[in-house]
């Protein structure tokens, strides 16, 4: 039977694979509430539901507030979701952004930060010395510039994770070099970047090891020299 034609309030799913275009993250199976429908074209405004929101990592929700993004919000097409069953409530909803407003300091980012050009800037300065546009040049100037750059091992968090493996988000873990799988010794750069996953990482939770995306970790002492390096490369990936 055809689904009725959403109305605001309407609690709704978005379908496997969906990407968020701006993030470059899959927001497939995130649900939320109709909050707009745009009858120019077509689009419809989602409030994300509580659950949704806290699967943002930090970097996206810090993103997003530098480049001025709405990160309880996102506007998708009528075919990129169905209707489903509503799985909490309005004041779930506020209780999760006031969590999320009073777990971040939003107070440095207003219309006179100059923090996003910053982060453009630094980026803009590592991709100079890219010997062309191509993304394989580029993979190799971060390569050659975290190299100099990164002090191992540290402490970090994963932010972003796939949906099967046994590492999960906000599981927090020791970042002891960038991944090889020819050497027997691991805090060594070398060639290997992944097409999907770019600049991979040798990591250790608990007893086992793991190699892991850099893009998808934040470096826990953000007073540490690691912060900035590991955090302009995971803006720059995104964005890529």
């Amino acid at each position: 039977m055809a689904q009725r034609k959403l109305q605001i309030g309407d609690s709704v799913v978005v379908k496997p694979n969906v990407e968020e275009l701006d993030l470059n993250i899959n927001i497939g199976g995130w649900q939320g509430r109709v909050a707009e429908i745009e009858e120019e074209d077509g689009l419809i405004g989602i409030d994300w539901d509580s659950l949704s929101l806290k699967q943002l990592s930090d970097k996206t929700i810090v993103y997003c507030e530098i480049e001025g993004l709405d990160w309880a919000r996102v506007y998708l097409a009528p075919e990129d979701i169905e209707q489903t069953t509503t799985r909490d409530s309005v004041d779930d909803v506020v209780k999760a952004i006031e969590d999320i407003e009073s777990k971040h300091d939003f107070n440095w980012i207003d219309e006179e930060s100059d923090e996003s050009e910053e982060i453009d800037r630094r980026i803009q300065d590592i991709l100079d010395g890219a010997e062309d546009e191509s993304e394989e040049a580029a993979y190799e100037v971060w390569q050659e510039y975290l190299e100099d750059e990164l002090e191992f091992p540290f402490e970090a968090e994963i932010v972003e994770c796939q949906e099967e493996g046994p590492l999960q988000e906000g599981d927090q873990v020791t970042v002891v070099g960038i991944y090889e799988d020819d050497e027997e010794e691991y805090d060594v750069f070398d060639d290997d970047i992944d097409d999907l996953y770019g600049i991979l990482v040798l990591l250790r939770h608990g007893r086992k090891k793991y190699e892991f995306p850099l893009c998808d970790l934040e470096v826990l002492d953000k007073s540490s020299s690691n912060y900035q390096p590991v955090n302009d490369y995971g803006v720059w990936f995104a964005n890529r």
